[in-house]
């Protein structure tokens, strides 16, 4: 989601009559996206501002400014922590920064820009120079309440973008070249339920499509030239027959999930006010795989949540063993001011807290490897991105399950962007190796 709203604010700005620095020691303005979903990342923005600050005291820079969610959530207090900072943007107001800009390069400063709870935002559909792969924002905020998550203080309540305008923009990515489009949402699965998505003289759904998530696939699977849908991140509670019905049906929806389950103990899970169990978890997951056994199904875990026993811990492990998932994020958990759980005590120890992340990704590794050697000596078809990252004479890309995979480009390398089948012939816990078929 930040990735998506630093290109949208860096194509504003593009289409204000800014060009994009080469450098950070290059720039005339500089701007840092923050995330405040944990106390480590809202630190790391803030550190940095400030050094970017310190860039502008001494003349190499005209204006700085801090956006993002530590915006929503410090308000008028981040002045205090960043003295000399010239403005602030909240995650709903992203639209003001040209102007705001303009205004700090005639002299202003301390300039604050947050939204209410409900505030509808200017439309974030503007791109930059996007390649063959793009985000797009179906779904705004977030209203599940979540016991340890600042999401719904900081980014607001749920609000569904017009399908019509998300169709819009998905084809006009299409027609510049664009084959995969990942559709966004704090819990996506819930697009339309707070307020329409479609309106009262949209045609029916050629399908027979009642909910509004799946619906709007329907409306994407349509677009020429669009190849690949994604979506990220789900609930339990969006896992409906319809959903399992459009991955069945709709061969450019990709089949993988990212469904963050975050504990395996009924207890734990009820005190996060996560709405589910650990029973309808493993539903959700095991309908998923009943019509496809390969069905990609990744995860986020939270270890040492205040109060957590070795019996809880135990129960995820088992929990994850069971649903059998491709690849899992593991986190410490860490209090973040404002949340209910925020005011119990942080009674996991650091050491335990570390020992019980480093167990999860064991078994995950373990896990990974079984699930992906299962996949030796199929073809997959795999969309190119570009020379490895660790070596540079072979290629890498991602198949529907969303499993990077690692091949040899042969004479003539394919151009990013293109669709090739791969046979695999090697797999790790996280990747897989192959051939040009």
């Amino acid at each position: 989601m930040n990735v998506r709203d630093s290109e949208a604010v860096a194509a504003l700005l593009s289409a204000a009559g800014y060009e994009e620095a080469a450098s950070e020691e290059d720039a005339d303005i500089a701007i840092v996206n923050s995330c405040t979903v944990r106390e480590r990342a809202e630190n790391k923005a803030v550190g940095k501002t400030g050094y970017l600050l310190a860039a502008k005291r001494a003349g190499r820079l005209k204006a700085a400014g801090l956006m993002g969610c530590a915006v929503q959530r410090l308000g008028e207090s981040v002045f205090k922590a960043l003295p000399g900072l010239d403005f602030a943007v909240g995650p709903r107001r992203y639209g003001a920064i040209p102007r705001l800009i303009e205004r700090a390069l005639a002299g202003e400063s301390g300039m604050l820009e947050i939204s209410g709870p409900d505030e509808v935002p200017q439309s974030m559909d503007a791109h930059g120079d996007c390649g063959f792969r793009a985000f797009t924002t179906v779904l705004l905020g977030c209203d599940n309440r979540c016991s340890y998550c600042i999401v719904p203080d900081v980014r607001g309540r749920e609000y569904s973008r017009p399908a019509r305008e998300v169709a819009a923009e998905a084809a006009a990515l299409a027609a510049r070249g664009v084959k995969e489009i990942t559709l966004l949402g704090q819990s996506v699965l819930r697009y339309g339920r707070r307020n329409p998505a479609f309106a009262p003289d949209d045609p029916p759904s050629p399908g027979g499509y009642r909910e509004p998530f799946p619906r709007l696939l329907e409306m994407l699977q349509t677009i020429p030239g669009l190849e690949r849908i994604r979506f990220t991140s789900g609930h339990p509670s969006g896992c409906t027959d319809e959903l399992v019905r459009a991955f069945a049906e709709m061969p450019k929806v990709c089949r993988h999930l990212h469904l963050p389950v975050q504990s395996g103990s009924d207890r734990v899970l009820k005190e996060m006010g996560r709405g589910y169990t650990r029973a309808r978890y493993l539903a959700a997951v095991a309908k998923l795989r009943a019509f496809d056994p390969e069905f990609a199904v990744t995860t986020d875990v939270i270890v040492g949540y205040p109060g957590e026993t070795d019996a809880d811990f135990e129960d995820t492990r088992s929990l994850m063993e069971e649903a059998g998932f491709d690849n899992a994020f593991v986190f410490k958990y860490s209090p973040r001011p404002g949340t209910r759980s925020a005011l119990l005590a942080d009674d996991v120890p650091r050491e335990e807290k570390e020992r019980r992340d480093a167990v999860l990704l064991a078994d995950q590794d373990a896990r990974g490897a079984a699930r992906n050697a299962r996949l030796a000596g199929t073809v997959r078809r795999i969309l190119a991105e570009g020379p490895s990252a660790r070596n540079a004479a072979r290629w890498s890309g991602r198949d529907g399950g969303n499993r990077i995979t690692v091949f040899e480009p042969g004479a003539a390398p394919p151009a990013p962007g293109t669709f090739l089948d791969v046979r695999i012939t090697r797999t790790a816990p996280q990747t897989l190796y192959g051939e040009i078929a």
